[in-house]
């Protein structure tokens, strides 16, 4: 005994020392793809083992990347088939680090934690442009449409929600040297949720449109993708309308960066997705006018020309562009002329109205253009906004998308770097705040002692940029309203005066030698969290006032574009104080933004362009590197680290690692914290390695997670052969048994099969079961289809006389089926067939091939029977009607005729004139000849002087005429079928005879003898088997409808 127990303790110590050198063997042989959280990097302070990680996974096709909950995305270039359905139903419901990093992942943890615990949440996405911020707000908006429940009443908020994007893509996106579909504003939208999770409405926020892109862009640049779309996929009365050609050529606003076709864009087909979103977003026919005449009025803005005449004012010598604007924008041509071209300056008690030179008009005309279409954009979101409204009041949830501009550095940087850069500084401020927060607390949960981390505060750079009375958009604000002469020359000397003693910033006249060469005379730097950036202040006041001249905003107050009087009031003209500068108006958006954005909980997509070629598969190092910096993800990554690399809860490391500990597998009863206790004992988890917290186990290390990961998947290795082989005993065992019990049934037939003939048995009672239950199997798949199918499945000797019972249940199942199928005008039709029979069959040739011929309710319609025979007979229904050839009773000649039956008689008509009246009750037979000829004669009484003889006719449907006069006529043996031939009544006292022979060729005639002689045809070796083959075929009909023996029944009535 002590024996087996001192094996079993070397086992386990070797089991352990095993374990333990796996796990210290592991940490070199980590997966070539990386790691797919940067926490776990043993290198997280260092910058080159970061890009090699990402180089790594983005190699691989992998372009997500955690940094804890923050998710890195690298801009692939291609499509790479992960946005499906099937990979957000994969995605749906996970824990967060279940599943490889994903955009579904943030979108889902997200939406899970909103519903959950009822509070707002928001996922901001920056970097530069070109890096995928617009796709991956795409992305995320794709996924709550399709994962969200959804009822159809709520059909119409989520298709407006989605079909937003483009509108606002088309007015606020254009391509640009980076990015062929660049945002060029920010971007914030509230999707809203009510209690059940349903997406019910949303909310948009636009933030610094790039307005100076309307009236200027670079070489490869492109203006708004509205303009290109109108002109390219526009209707040709639309552009009649706004007086418009499709050639961007001819527009100035759209003509200066020379690439107004591009490849990657397809200007038509966005126009058609755009016309959609529109219909879908509710906007109106007139809406729709209103804003395309803006648009329209700005690319002839555009056009506008100014010369100078010989007092040096501005002249506008061809006015028909004036015209055009004049008309889309519902203004006075003259009176928009001369705002163009004149200032209105107020004094005290006066108005001047001052010449302006060509300078000045076209920077009005541009500060025109540009106010214009800021102005329409805004309203365009407040329009949208109106349309996305829940106007249910109950308490909602939301989760906000903020798109917004990443940190932009260029070799020149202006007025609008400023503003983005400085929206960064605030963003990352609240990034550092929320992520140190988050940590803490976390901490302070789990009763774990926090220790203070040290990190850059970049709150100086922000009071430096907006701190009030001193900061640089205060000092930009005062030189803006001085007097006296400001410029931006003046600006940078403020800027030295005011904040040259600031330790981050720095100008050409303050900076040391070093450093003066690289910041120009006009120039200044600000050291920001991510780097330094030099901006030229070149322009900085003329885009901070963003002046539009009294007299033009006038001319607009009074504009009938219904568009331009919601944006152009005329409250604005009463109100004398300055308006905000736009600095000031960024500051406080971005404020509010930021109030907004500090009620929610937080979730962060940084996007990378891995090359400014925008090429697949292709890693620029140094670009890359640059874009690290920028978006301070080494900063957020040194915070995540400086404390524990990971962190579990209990339950959840206790499932995934129990197979490590003999103790905690196959299942542990007790608490999990002690069963993680027991765990990390036995592995040999060292003290300052971990740290044990009230739910969640806190590991500082990576290779400690990653040791521990790798003897997993030993263990669980080792685990699959010990499972594999308990499996195969288990499936030997059972093949056994089935074995086994084979040999038993095989028995039990055999000795059935011998006593199959004997009464039932405990020796074949099996056997016979088993008979009876194949036999019914077989004929479930072998019954007989229609009635002509005459198989039928042998059956066994003892099952005779069921098969027997079966088949004629069968059969008289077919019969009712063929029955119930056959409709009311067939079955008139078969009874006239039987009619038929019971006259000429065996009598007359012909009558074989007849029967396939269905017989036709009339040979002749109404409209080729005469109006006057109409009249004449109107008294009585025509039952049938043929057309037939009469023969005269003396010559013989031909008369082409109609015979027509009525219910009492019948007519021999000419074309307007009754030749021959036949009463029925003065019909005293019908005769024909036993060949294939269509004669047939009317017998008439010969006591009725009335009667001209009996008619000789001739008929193409012989069988059908004379059975539906034999129907109408309703006597017995009334069809005399004769051989050789027959007399014929022709006036009292004298008769006539038709002579019936056969030959070569059919032919009728008067013979040497005053005979009519009818000649038939032969009946050849063809017909004869037509003819056995349809009197099987008939037979077989009369039999199902009528009974075994037709032939003998009475002739039945035409209405039966």
């Amino acid at each position: 005994m002590l024996h087996q127990r001192g094996l079993c303790f070397q086992k386990e110590e070797v089991r352990r020392k095993h374990i333990r050198l796996h796990m210290e063997g592991a940490l070199t042989a980590r997966d070539k793809v990386g790691v797919q959280d940067f926490v776990l990097l043993d290198a997280y302070t260092s910058e080159t083992a970061f890009l090699d990680n990402l180089r790594k996974r983005f190699s691989e096709n992998l372009i997500y990347t955690y940094i804890g909950t923050l998710l890195v995305s690298v801009n692939p270039y291609q499509e790479l088939g992960i946005y499906t359905v099937s990979q957000m139903e994969l995605y749906q419901g996970v824990n967060f680090f279940e599943l490889p990093p994903h955009v579904y992942a943030i979108a889902d943890n997200a939406y899970r934690m909103m519903c959950s615990e009822l509070n707002n949440h928001f996922i901001l996405i920056s970097g530069e442009s070109g890096a995928g911020k617009t796709e991956a707000f795409k992305k995320i908006l794709q996924y709550f449409a399709v994962t969200c429940p959804m009822t159809e009443s709520l059909q119409i908020a989520r298709d407006r929600l989605l079909l937003s994007n483009p509108v606002l893509e088309a007015f606020g996106n254009a391509k640009t040297l980076r990015n062929d579909n660049s945002s060029r504003f920010g971007k914030y939208m509230d999707i809203q949720f009510d209690f059940k999770g349903v997406p019910v409405g949303g909310h948009i926020i636009s933030y610094l449109i790039e307005k100076s892109r309307v009236v200027y862009q670079n070489q490869g640049e492109r203006n708004f993708h509205i303009f290109y779309q109108l002109l390219e996929g526009g209707e040709e009365e639309l552009l009649a309308y706004l007086g418009l050609e499709r050639d961007h050529q001819l527009y100035k606003y759209l003509s200066q960066g020379h690439c107004a076709k591009e490849s990657s864009i397809n200007d038509k087909n966005d126009w058609k997705t755009v016309s959609n979103a529109f219909s879908v977003i509710n906007f109106t026919e007139d809406d729709l006018e209103n804003l395309f005449g803006i648009i329209a009025s700005v690319l002839h803005l555009g056009n506008i020309c100014f010369e100078e005449n010989q007092q040096g004012c501005a002249t506008i010598p061809d006015t028909h562009e004036i015209k055009w604007i004049a008309k889309l924008l519902g203004v006075h041509p003259w009176v928009l002329l001369e705002a163009l071209t004149h200032r209105k300056i107020e004094a005290k008690t006066e108005e001047v109205i001052c010449p302006l030179t060509p300078e000045l008009s076209a920077y009005a005309r541009d500060a025109m253009a540009k106010a214009v279409y800021g102005r329409t954009f805004t309203w365009l979101v407040n329009k949208i906004n109106s349309s996305l409204v829940n106007k249910d009041f109950t308490g909602k949830t939301v989760i906000g998308l903020l798109d917004i501009y990443g940190f932009e550095v260029f070799d020149k940087n202006g007025f609008e770097q400023f503003c983005i850069n400085y929206c960064n500084e605030k963003l990352q401020q609240l990034l550092i705040e929320r992520t140190l927060k988050a940590e803490q607390a976390e901490y302070e949960m789990e009763g774990i002692e926090w220790e203070p981390i040290q990190y850059f505060n970049n709150k100086i750079i922000c009071d430096l940029v907006e701190e009030r009375h001193k900061g640089i958009i205060s000092i930009l604000d005062e030189e803006c309203i001085r007097p006296g002469p400001a410029t931006d020359l003046s600006f940078l000397e403020r800027l030295e005066e005011k904040v040259g003693k600031h330790a981050h910033f720095q100008t050409r006249k303050l900076a040391g030698p070093k450093s003066r060469k690289r910041i120009g005379w006009m120039e200044f730097r600000l050291f920001h969290y991510a780097g330094e950036v030099t901006y030229c202040t070149k322009g900085f006041l003329e885009k901070n006032n963003d002046l539009l001249y009294r007299h033009l905003k006038e001319v607009l107050c009074r504009s009938r574009n219904r568009i331009l009087k919601e944006c152009f009031l005329v409250a604005e003209l009463e109100n004398r104080r300055r308006p905000p500068t736009v600095g000031t108006q960024f500051k406080n958006s971005l404020s509010s933004l930021l109030e907004i954005l500090i009620s929610k909980e937080p979730s962060y997509i940084r996007c990378i362009k891995p090359n400014e070629r925008k090429e697949p598969n292709k890693f620029d190092d140094f670009l890359v590197r640059h874009q690290v910096k920028y978006l301070g993800l080494m900063e957020h990554l040194r915070v995540r680290r400086a404390g524990f690399a990971y962190r579990r809860k209990y339950e959840h490391f206790l499932q995934r690692y129990k197979s490590l500990c003999p103790d905690t597998w196959p299942h542990w009863h007790g608490r999990p914290a002690e069963g993680v206790e027991r765990l990390i004992k036995y592995i040999g988890y060292k003290p300052e390695e971990y740290k044990l917290g009230r739910t969640k186990i806190f590991i500082r290390f990576p290779r400690t997670l990653f040791a521990t990961e790798d003897a997993f998947e030993f263990s669980k290795h080792q685990l699959a052969i010990t499972l594999e082989a308990h499996w195969r005993g288990a499936l030997a065992r059972k093949e056994a048994e089935k074995r086994k019990w084979a040999v038993q049934i095989i028995r039990k037939f055999i000795k059935g099969f011998i006593n199959r003939n004997k009464p039932l048995c405990p020796d074949n009672e099996e056997f016979i079961v088993f008979v009876r239950k194949n036999y019914i199997l077989n004929l479930r798949d072998h019954v007989p289809k229609n009635l002509l199918d005459k198989c039928w499945l042998k059956p066994p000797g003892i099952l005779a006389n069921a098969s027997e019972l079966l088949r004629k249940m069968c059969t008289r199942n077919l019969v009712r089926r063929y029955c119930r199928g056959i409709t009311a005008e067939r079955k008139a039709m078969m009874q006239q067939k039987v009619v038929t029979s019971e006259i000429f069959r065996d009598k007359k040739d012909g009558y074989a091939e007849s029967l396939n011929q269905p017989f036709a309710n009339s040979r002749i319609d109404e409209g080729d029977i005469s109006p006057k025979v109409l009249q004449l007979i109107s008294s009585e229904k025509i039952q049938y009607g043929v057309p037939v050839i009469k023969y005269d009773r003396k010559g013989f000649k031909t008369r082409q005729r109609q015979l027509i039956l009525t219910q009492k008689a019948a007519y021999v008509v000419e074309l307007a004139k009754i030749k021959q009246k036949i009463e029925y009750s003065m019909l005293q037979g019908v005769s024909t000849s036993s060949l294939r000829d269509g004669i047939l004669v009317l017998h008439v009484s010969r006591e009725d002087n009335k009667h001209k003889g009996d008619a000789v006719l001739w008929c193409e449907h012989v069988f059908e005429a004379v059975t539906k006069l034999v129907m109408l006529v309703q006597k017995e043996n009334i069809v005399t079928v004769v051989q050789g031939s027959l007399q014929f009544y022709i006036s009292p006292g004298k008769e006539g005879t038709i002579v019936f022979d056969t030959g070569p060729g059919e032919q009728i005639y008067k013979d040497k003898n005053g005979h009519l002689t009818v000649v038939s045809g032969c009946l050849g070796e063809r017909g004869v088997s037509s003819f056995k083959l349809t009197i099987v075929f008939f037979n077989f009909y009369f039999f199902v409808l009528l009974g075994p023996h037709p032939w003998h029944m009475k002739v039945p009535r035409l209405g039966v």
